[in-house]
């Protein structure tokens, strides 16, 4: 064990045996990251709910009352961040969220496992949000091949579902953020983008690694109505 450049214990874990180089790569950085180790202090599900905590600091989206859409929740960690700032457990707003995998209960979300890509996932959704919502936010990333560009048109696939399903749901004045990565939003989708919010950029909270190409499209001031 030794210190990193910042003055802090760094762990390495041993090679060898049946672990692989990019599993010792990956245990060792989570063992040494700071926010995975403040998350479990905080009572976090992970790391990612500090980069809506700090998006939500600086940009003031999530606000009492609110109804907020979660989509790619588990494990939970922008889920508890709105439940928090909207005042779900409060009975002053509500956090509807999906998976395609299991999500242990959060106290003031109401979860469906399901994928969000199949036909009937949208009417599904509304059907839990029960009326128009103010934010719409997504923190999924799709299963990458390896082969960049494959995974790029994979990831801005997704992003598009989202916003068309945002366009249907928010309510005007509504925001919406999802994960683009480093190329950030293509050319046609930010146009739509621009076309139907009135504040539309690109970020990169702190608790992203600076190491990945994670970054963030925000768009605010929904134009239209349902």
């Amino acid at each position: 064990m030794a210190k990193d450049t910042t003055g802090r214990l760094h762990i390495t874990v041993k090679s060898g045996g049946k672990r692989k180089l990019s599993s010792k790569l990956w245990l060792e950085r989570q063992l040494n990251d700071p926010y995975v180790a403040q998350a479990k202090r905080e009572g976090y599900r992970s790391r990612a709910a500090f980069k809506l905590r700090e998006i939500d600091d600086k940009h003031r989206i999530l606000k009492t009352g609110m109804v907020v859409v979660d989509l790619g929740a588990a494990p939970g960690g922008w889920s508890q961040i709105a439940v928090d700032r909207v005042g779900a457990l409060r009975g002053k707003g509500k956090v509807v969220a999906i998976d395609l995998l299991e999500m242990a209960e959060i106290p003031g979300v109401s979860f469906a496992q399901m994928d969000f890509l199949d036909a009937d996932a949208p009417e599904r959704l509304r059907a839990m949000i029960g009326g128009g919502a103010d934010v719409v936010m997504s923190d999924m990333a799709a299963n990458t091949t390896g082969h960049r560009k494959t995974d790029q048109l994979r990831i801005v696939g997704l992003v598009e579902e989202a916003v068309a399903f945002a366009t249907e749901v928010l309510n005007p004045g509504g925001a919406f953020i999802a994960k683009v990565f480093q190329s950030g939003a293509d050319a046609t989708l930010l146009a739509q983008l621009k076309r139907d919010f009135a504040t539309v950029k690109h970020v990169k909270p702190a608790a992203s690694r600076q190491d990945s190409s994670e970054r963030y499209i925000l768009a605010t001031g929904f134009r239209g109505s349902r």
